[in-house]
């Protein structure tokens, strides 16, 4: 496996439909990430009381408050077949503005309902299913009542199932990828994958495919940027998302945030288990120290993870991962709690060290990470290089020079969107560079 990744985006077809594609959803419900596969996992470790169901149990027959009382309840009744779950999440959807939860609780607890119970919540998750929307999050909800509520639609969701996979993700999502930008804020990773799933399972249609060098790496990329020391919290330690740091609450992370970190690596591994990069996942994952305990986190730890599923030492995952599209990078020393870790994502720099995050200036001294370094660009200037691959930071995005290596013709680079630029050069080599100035300023590709 290569210590450094660029990222080549595969596109098909946007905005277009592909021969064969069929957008009605006609499936019996549950329709959201509930399949019978998952249902039959599920039900098997309530069968086998594992750790995950008896916390998850724990909390819900010592009525615990729940954050997301549709969810749980919900998911509890589908597993534990406990009417008065049903019926308390019915109720709660029956006011409830979270049309998310509120779709899962028409889809997994319909047998419960009343008819009037039934009209009123399908009546509310119909005119969500109407709404325009943009973000990953607001699509994922909108998605979910139209999938939930299909049998009440004359075309059963096809009309507002087909603007989403072929405007909204074909020809916007995978557009702006192409165009250098990220446009899944990964705070919103965990939408994106539940709306991967549930037009999977409902369509046969895998979004994936339209960016398929993206979607690979994402596990590996998602797993790179959480700084390497866990946090140690009254329920479970957490492995914290890298942040950008708020002046209002200091340097403490948001756990609310981790755990859905969490809940979004675990539902990836889902996708594809037989991909690499889950199984790299997967191991980084599946320690019990980290098993989610708490009343936001045990749901989603009790839906996603898969004991069963076999994971591979992440140690072997290459120490840097730079993405040329985007410019996202992330690096480390080692996989040890107390390595260094650099990224450089949502416009910052960022260094974690000594158990400390700190922001960075590119004029900071080089860092090394295996056979990767990491240093300030000069333009016009001259430089050694002497690693195997060399990432020069702070050059203006998208600017174009006239670079010339040592014994080589002089030859155009182009910096990313981040202003990075990389240079290779032969293992155990000195090689002097020299940068000339930017000759134009345009669109990284």
């Amino acid at each position: 496996m290569a210590h450094l990744f660029p990222v080549v985006l595969l596109v098909a077809a946007l905005g277009a439909q592909v021969p064969g594609e069929e957008f009605g959803v006609f499936r019996d419900p549950p329709r959201l990430l509930l399949t019978p596969q998952r249902l039959k996992l599920l039900e098997r470790e309530r069968q086998r009381e594992s750790i995950r169901w008896e916390q998850f149990e724990l909390l819900m027959r010592g009525k615990a408050a729940m954050p997301e009382p549709g969810f749980a309840h919900a998911l509890y009744y589908r597993i534990a077949k406990d009417e008065a779950s049903a019926r308390q999440a019915i109720q709660w959807a029956m006011s409830a503005g979270d049309i998310r939860q509120t779709a899962l609780v028409y889809d997994w607890c319909q047998e419960v309902m009343t008819p009037a119970q039934k009209a009123a919540i399908g009546q509310k998750l119909e005119a969500a299913a109407k709404r325009s929307a943009t973000g990953p999050a607001a699509v994922r909800d909108r998605v979910f009542a139209g999938i939930a509520i299909a049998d009440r639609l004359e075309d059963h969701g096809e009309k507002q199932l087909r603007d989403v996979v072929q405007n909204w993700f074909r020809g916007g999502i995978v557009t702006r990828l192409n165009q250098g930008s990220d446009p899944i804020p990964r705070e919103q990773v965990y939408a994106l994958v539940e709306l991967l799933h549930v037009v999977r399972d409902n369509l046969n249609i895998d979004l994936r495919e339209n960016a398929r060098a993206y979607f690979a790496e994402l596990p590996l990329y998602h797993l790179a940027s959480h700084y390497p020391a866990s946090y140690p919290a009254p329920e479970n330690e957490y492995r914290i998302p890298a942040f950008v740091q708020d002046r209002r609450r200091g340097g403490e992370p948001d756990l609310a945030k981790a755990a859905m970190s969490r809940a979004a690596g675990l539902a990836l591994v889902a996708l594809d288990t037989n991909a690499v990069e889950s199984q790299f996942l997967q191991g980084y994952l599946i320690q019990d120290r980290f098993l989610m305990r708490g009343a936001l986190g045990v749901p989603y730890e009790f839906l996603w993870a898969n004991p069963y599923q076999p994971g591979l030492t992440y140690s072997h995952v290459p120490l840097t991962l730079y993405d040329r599209r985007t410019g996202r990078l992330y690096a480390r020393s080692g996989w040890e709690d107390d390595a260094t870790w650099l990224g450089l994502f949502d416009g910052q720099l960022q260094l974690f060290e000594d158990g400390e995050i700190r922001n960075v200036r590119v004029g900071d001294k080089p860092l090394r990470f295996g056979s990767n370094t990491i240093q300030p660009g000069k333009s016009p200037g001259r430089m050694t290089i002497d690693n195997e691959n060399t990432l020069l930071l702070g050059f203006p995005a998208g600017a174009v020079f006239h670079v010339e290596l040592e014994d080589q013709e002089m030859r155009e680079m182009q910096a990313d969107p981040s202003g990075t630029l990389v240079l290779r050069a032969p293992k155990e080599t000195k090689i002097e560079v020299r940068f000339h100035q930017p000759v134009s300023v345009k669109p990284a590709r």
